[in-house]
């Protein structure tokens, strides 16, 4: 029988990642050749922190810039971006997750480049090929472009919120249980498979959970070890084609959660806590993720995400059913019993 395998996969060409590398960015792009015309997706506040200095590297670079300032990333601001994108040669998203999935999603529409300019780490879709989307009221997980380039200033990013960067820490650390997940839609339901991806996702929460006594506010450091994990993360998304090596029953619930309770938490931040309950359902050492992210400052609580002990056995009760994707949680589900004691075993509610 004649080998028939094959392989496609989409990675960043370029990273920078660092102090003061914004001003790698003209260059960066001259090489890559992209056309003369560049639109930067960002918003009111980010366009202030870096979408500015971002324009200006590029005009005195020689390239022609225009800027729309966009707010929560919704199919209606997509179509906007793609409106104004129309005789645009490359994307940029300068910003937080919303503009850059914004920005990634229009590219993949339009079929044009995007690089990616984050000015936070919030989350791990700074470097992959996915953009969430809301429709109708919830997020919804989309094929978008994967960035030609990731421009990460740590220097920018260590002065937002500190709790952007434990949310984006807590994001990767979720890959520990996204990957058993993965593994178990494989051997049960002979799910596609990449041992690769499976390492380099589980490296990068390895690196988080590692260095979590180094990872602290104010501190640039800090800044520098989050976003690599990020990228490292993003990287194994597309190198498996799928959310699959970042994204698992952890993530399920946190929809479940932000589905019922819109507006308490970061993406994150939820997705941390529910990581500490499915690694107890996978029998692993989910004492460890509590305490990695409580020493990381990152909620472990329903308390600290600011929800209702309610709201958690909800949000568990229907996480299997919010996407197509088999998990630790089955086809079935928990059922509120079940729920609730989980709940109360990993303390994510009171006892």
């Amino acid at each position: 029988m004649s080998f028939e395998k094959s392989k496609w996969m989409q990675l960043p060409r370029e990273i920078y990642a660092g102090h003061d590398v914004l001003k790698n960015i003209g260059d960066m792009c001259h090489r890559f050749g992209f056309g003369e015309h560049a639109l930067i997706v960002t918003g009111e506040k980010t366009y202030e922190i870096a979408g500015k200095s971002v324009e200006g590297i590029l005009e005195e670079s020689g390239f022609t810039v225009d800027v729309i300032k966009t707010g929560e990333a919704n199919m209606r601001n997509v179509e906007l971006v793609k409106e104004k994108a129309e005789d645009c040669d490359f994307l940029l998203g300068v910003g937080g997750g919303s503009k850059i999935d914004i920005a990634k999603k229009a590219s993949y529409d339009l079929g044009i480049p995007f690089i990616s300019v984050p000015t936070n780490a919030a989350h791990d879709g700074i470097a992959s090929p996915r953009a969430s989307i809301r429709e109708n009221g919830s997020s919804v997980s989309m094929l978008a472009q994967e960035p030609m380039a990731v421009v990460a200033d740590t220097g920018i990013i260590v002065q937002a919120p500190y709790r952007y960067l434990a949310a984006g820490a807590a994001d990767v650390i979720a890959n520990i249980t996204a990957i058993r997940d993965w593994e178990l839609a494989h051997k049960l339901r002979n799910e596609s498979f990449s041992s690769t991806a499976y390492g380099i996702a589980k490296y990068s929460a390895e690196a988080i959970i590692e260095n979590a006594d180094l990872i602290k506010p104010n501190l640039e450091e800090s800044a520098w070890i989050v976003v690599k994990a990020i990228i490292v993360s993003g990287m194994a998304m597309s190198i498996a084609n799928s959310s699959r090596p970042a994204s698992g029953s952890e993530h399920l619930f946190a929809h479940a959660l932000e589905r019922i309770s819109p507006g308490k938490a970061l993406h994150g931040e939820m997705v941390g806590v529910g990581t500490i309950m499915m690694m107890y359902l996978h029998g692993g050492d989910w004492k460890m993720i509590r305490d990695t992210l409580k020493k990381i400052g990152a909620p472990t609580t329903a308390r600290e995400l600011g929800v209702e002990d309610e709201e958690i056995i909800q949000a568990l009760t229907m996480a299997h059913r919010i996407r197509d994707r088999y998990t630790i949680l089955g086809v079935r589900g928990l059922t509120r019993e079940a729920a609730e004691n989980l709940a109360r075993i990993t303390g994510v509610i009171g006892r």
